[in-house]
C-alpha cells in the first residue's frame, strides 16, 4: 500500500459532521460571497491566532500583497527582502504590490532567513522584510522585530505554512501589524480551494485591507482607493470553521510523528533533519539527505510518495533572475535545494507509515554502502 506525501481523504471524514450541515444551511440562504460564515470564521480564526482582527482574502498569495500594499502605500518600486529559499508565490507577491524583490540566503540550520544577511543587504531603497516561516517554524522574531525598529523597515510575516504557531508563546501579530495566512488545502489549517487571510492588531490596517479585498468599496458600488479584488468566499469559510477546532490536536499529531521521525532516522548518517524549534507547528518534515534525487527515485519504487519544498532558489529562477544576485551569491540556499526532500507527514498517518518510510530511508543508504556507491 502506497503512502502519499499528504492524505486528506481521513481529515474529511473525520469533520463531516461539522461541514455537512454546515453546508446545508448555507445553501439553504444562496448568500456565497461576503457572509455570516466568512465573518465568524474571521472571529474564530482571530481568537485562535491571538490576532485583534482577521480579514479573509483568496490566497495567501493575496494576503501578502495587500500586507506589502498597505505597508508600503508610496511603493515607487521600493525593495522588499526575502529568503532565497521559499515558494516562488512569495516573490511574486512582491511584484503584485509593485515591489522589487531582494533575494537573502538562509540559515544553514533551519532554512529560515539569515539575519545578517538581510542585515548586509539592506540599502536605502528598501521598505520592508518578509520573514517566512518556513515548514511552520516561525523566524526568529524577537531579532527581526529590532533589525526593522533600527532601519524603520515595515516586517511582514509569511505564516502560510504556520497555523496555529507562536513564538516564545506570544502570538504572531505581537511582533508586526502584518501575518499572512494560506489556506491551500494541504495546508496546517487548509479549505477545498484557495484560500487565505491577513492578520493583524491594527484596526486601521484591518479596515484599509478589507477596502482594498473588495474593489475598494465599503458597500454599494463607490470605489474610495485603487484596489484589488480577493476574497474569502463562503463555500471555503464552512470548511475553514469545521477544521478550525481540530488544528491544535492535529497540530500535536504532527509534532509527535516529526518526533518519531527523528528517532528512526537518528542513526542514519547520511540524512539530517532540518533543525526545528519548540515553536514550530511541523507543517512539513524535511531532511538533508545525500544522493536526494536516487533516494527519492527509490522511495517513490517502493510506494512512498515524496516532495521537494523547493527544488530551484528563488534568484534562480527565470521569473525573478532580473533582481539577482547571480548564481554562487546565497551558497546555503542553493546548497539546500539540492538535498532536501520532504517525507510524508500528516494528522492521520500512522506510527507504522512514519517507521516504514524511515526504514525505507535506511534500507536505500545501507544497500549504497555495501554496494560501495
Amino acid at each position: 500500500m502506497s503512502i502519499p506525501l499528504v492524505d486528506l481523504h481521513p481529515q474529511l471524514e473525520a469533520t463531516q459532521t461539522c461541514w455537512r450541515p454546515a453546508l446545508d444551511r448555507l445553501l439553504a440562504r444562496a448568500h456565497f460571497v461576503l457572509g455570516r460564515e466568512g465573518e465568524a470564521f474571521e472571529r474564530e480564526f482571530a481568537r485562535a491566532t491571538g490576532a485583534s482582527w482577521v480579514i479573509g482574502v483568496g490566497s495567501g498569495t493575496a494576503a501578502l500583497e495587500l500586507c506589502l500594499r498597505t505597508a508600503i502605500p508610496d511603493n515607487r518600486r521600493k525593495e522588499v527582502l526575502v529568503p532565497a529559499l521559499t515558494s516562488l508565490f512569495t516573490a511574486q507577491a512582491v511584484l503584485a504590490a509593485g515591489c522589487v524583490p531582494r533575494f537573502v540566503d538562509v540559515d544553514p540550520e533551519t532554512l529560515l532567513l539569515d539575519l545578517e544577511d538581510a542585515r548586509e543587504r539592506i540599502r536605502s531603497k528598501t521598505a520592508a522584510i518578509v520573514a517566512v516561516h518556513l515548514y511552520g517554524q516561525p523566524c526568529d522574531l524577537g531579532a527581526l522585530t529590532a533589525l526593522v525598529r533600527h532601519h524603520g523597515l515595515a516586517l511582514i510575516q509569511d505564516a502560510c505554512q504556520a497555523h496555529g504557531a507562536r513564538f516564545q508563546g506570544r502570538p504572531l501579530t505581537a511582533y508586526s501589524r502584518w501575518v499572512a495566512y494560506s489556506f491551500y488545502p494541504t495546508k496546517n489549517l487548509g479549505c477545498l480551494g484557495d484560500g487565505g487571510a491577513v492578520a493583524t492588531d491594527s484596526s486601521a490596517i484591518a479596515r484599509r485591507i478589507r477596502l482594498l479585498r473588495d474593489g475598494g468599496r465599503e458597500g454599494g458600488q463607490v470605489s474610495r482607493l485603487q484596489s484589488t479584488h480577493s476574497r474569502l468566499d463562503e463555500i471555503q469559510a464552512c470548511f475553514l470553521r469545521s477544521f478550525l477546532p481540530q488544528l491544535s490536536r492535529w497540530n500535536a499529531a504532527r509534532r509527535k510523528l516529526a518526533s518519531l521521525y527523528d528517532e528512526a532516522l537518528a542513526s542514519c548518517e547520511e540524512v539530517r533533519p532540518v533543525r526545528r524549534s519548540a515553536d514550530s507547528v511541523n507543517h512539513l518534515y524535511v531532511i538533508r539527505a545525500r544522493r536526494r534525487d536516487a533516494l527519492r527515485k527509490y522511495l517513490r519504487q517502493n510506494g512512498i510518495v515524496t516532495g521537494i519544498h523547493y527544488p530551484v532558489p528563488l534568484h534562480l529562477q527565470p521569473a525573478f533572475r532580473e533582481f539577482g544576485p547571480p548564481r554562487g551569491s546565497l551558497p546555503h540556499a542553493e546548497k539546500a535545494c539540492r538535498e532536501i526532500l520532504s517525507l510524508p507527514l500528516g494528522p492521520y498517518l500512522s506510527d507504522a507509515d512514519v517507521l516504514r518510510v524511515a526504514a525505507a530511508v535506511q534500507r536505500f543508504y545501507l544497500q549504497n554502502r555495501s554496494s560501495g556507491h
